[in-house]
């Protein structure tokens, strides 16, 4: 088969409100404000060829029209060149861009592309993208986080996880980090007797320092939950790497970083827990799997943090039985939907990620920049 090239990229600005605002810890320690709204930058590729692939990368509070005026910047340089040489492509943006470094804005720009080039190349093969990069399953343990934020009242989130296990969901996150530790020790243990058995996960949002995590943690043994999620500031890799050795609670963290170096400093210092890249954060889907490479190979186990519509074919391509973060929140964006049943999220039988943009995304659309050979 000859060679294809690129030859028209189109960028779309989109912001997509929330239904109602939401609050994690950060919000109560007054940190930032209630999260109102996603911005999304979206990506469509097109090739000579005909074939064409679409990525997204987001952001919550701040950092989307960044994201969207720097691949703006520097969008044209992958157009006229092979869609299959995605690493190149990928060395090509960043160099482009070097002079804003390889972390933050820059890799998260430049994830929108890198995601929507891996659904062409699957499109391209007639697979979901799971099965192009070798699937290791059909399917993933789900869970959901939604519905757990801090705004909500305990009979609140009970009503949502009680909706959100008959709606086939297999596991539960809450909320906690709040500055009254008495009162989330109080929320999680009336959630625990609500739910039973039913796995349980608490995300501090990063907001306890090392003294009370290691407190937190201590208290929060006694609740068999499945993890306890960013107890401490999202880069203090060595704090995360004592809590993982400390407790027998796995400790879980790794979304808020935006490079593959980043992740590594939590290997490096011997962490044991569950890392949590997160595709569009981290830079797209070249980087996710390098670090997912060197995170199997230190025996670590895989949550990835939101964009379940990217995360659930990178996780069913993890070696060891991985959970992917439900988040309804995008659904309005998409045609489609994903089978949840029994605890699992299924992945799409159809090709490339599985998603075709819908006419409220393009309602949603604030801005458009279109580059073509």
């Amino acid at each position: 088969m000859p060679a294809d090239k690129i030859t028209s990229l189109t960028l779309s600005h989109v912001v997509l409100p929330l239904d109602t605002p939401v609050s994690d810890a950060k919000v109560l320690t007054g940190r930032q404000k209630p999260l109102t709204e996603t911005v999304l930058l979206f990506v469509e590729v097109t090739t000579e060829q005909g074939h064409e692939g679409m990525g997204f990368s987001y952001s919550k509070r701040a950092g989307g029209p960044a994201q969207y005026a720097h691949l703006k910047e520097i969008a044209e340089v992958a157009v006229g060149q092979d869609p299959s040489d995605i690493a190149k492509i990928y060395e090509s943006l960043m160099w482009a861009g070097a002079s804003v470094g390889r972390s933050g804005v820059a890799t998260q720009a430049v994830a929108a592309l890198d995601v929507a080039l891996y659904d062409l190349k699957a499109r391209r093969a007639d697979l979901p993208l799971a099965k192009l990069l070798g699937a290791h399953r059909d399917s993933c343990r789900v869970y959901n986080t939604s519905g757990g934020f801090l705004q909500a009242s305990v009979e609140e989130i009970k009503e949502k996880a009680t909706a959100s296990l008959a709606a086939g969901i297999g596991g539960i996150k809450i909320k906690v980090g709040q500055p009254d530790w008495a009162e989330d020790l109080r929320r999680v243990e009336a959630i625990r007797e609500h739910l039973g058995e039913t796995p349980l996960m608490v995300d501090a949002n990063q907001q306890w320092d090392r003294a009370r995590a290691r407190r937190m943690c201590r208290e929060l043994e006694q609740f068999d939950l499945v993890w306890i999620e960013e107890p401490l500031d999202a880069w203090d890799a060595v704090g995360h790497a004592d809590l993982s050795r400390t407790f027998d609670t796995p400790i879980a963290t790794g979304e808020m970083l935006t490079s593959v170096p980043e992740h590594m400093a939590l290997v490096d210092a011997g962490y044991r827990g569950i890392v949590q890249p997160d595709a569009p954060r981290i830079g797209g889907i070249t980087p996710f799997l390098k670090f997912a490479t060197l995170a199997a190979h230190a025996g670590l186990a895989l949550a990835p943090h939101y964009a379940m519509e990217i995360h659930l074919h990178l996780a069913a391509a993890y070696p060891t039985e991985p959970w992917v973060e439900h988040f309804e929140w995008l659904n309005p964006l998409f045609e489609e939907r994903i089978d949840i049943r029994d605890g699992r999220m299924w992945v799409p039988e159809r090709p490339g990620l599985g998603f075709t943009l819908s006419d409220q995304m393009r309602r949603l659309t604030v801005e458009t920049a279109k580059f073509s050979a």
